[in-house]
């Protein structure tokens, strides 16, 4: 639980976007909960590494395997080696004491952990996610309210233009064109860039 002090201070967690093709990830819990880990991960990362370990996984995660080459899945119960190689694990189960478990386990080898629907045992949490094209944009409310970013990520896609990629393709070319250092490079490219800001102040 957050302090008031903590609060006052807004959101101080820290947004990363990761490599999950060149890392390993385990998700312990084959149910529905699982399923919803594993879709939000492949429809951002189709190339991710994941390994799946339930008794019983659910339909649509093995036609997600048939789809996805990566992703892994072991039919049995957890086991504390099951997270060795592993650089991050979520625990998706319907059963507190085993996600306790997978939490505390993943600490003891220094393994960053999200437990599903406990905050207080969560190293990283997974959020909404606005993607058109090679742009994306995550959006955290610091837990408070997960419908609110869902529909602020409606909300933005809904608004960001399609063509937005060309934007940044061309943006790309210009870049590397450029000579001289990354401080010019950036003051260049941000006289570029001012016209968008300029043109949303006149609208």
């Amino acid at each position: 639980m957050m302090s008031n002090q903590e609060t006052n201070r807004g959101n101080l967690l820290f947004p990363i976007f990761m490599r999950l093709d060149k890392l390993q990830l385990l998700i312990v819990g084959g149910g529905a909960v699982g399923l919803e880990k594993v879709e939000a991960i492949f429809k951002n990362s189709d190339n991710a590494n994941v390994t799946i370990v339930a008794p019983e996984i659910r339909n649509e995660i093995k036609e997600l395997a048939i789809q996805y080459p990566n992703l892994k899945l072991v039919f049995k119960s957890y086991e504390n080696n099951d997270l060795e190689g592993k650089d991050l694990v979520i625990s998706a189960t319907n059963i507190p004491t085993l996600n306790t478990q997978v939490y505390m386990d993943a600490k003891a080898r220094r393994i960053i952990c999200n437990v599903a629907d406990t905050p207080n045992n969560c190293d990283f949490y997974m959020c909404s996610v606005v993607k058109k094209g090679d742009l994306k944009i995550a959006i955290s409310t610091n837990g408070k309210s997960p419908t609110f970013a869902k529909r602020m990520r409606e909300m933005l896609e809904e608004i960001l233009p399609e063509g937005i990629n060309n934007i940044l393709d061309n943006l790309t070319k210009i870049r590397e064109k450029l000579k001289g250092d990354f401080e010019y490079k950036v003051r260049k490219l941000d006289e570029i860039t001012s016209v968008m800001k300029e043109n949303d102040e006149l609208s």
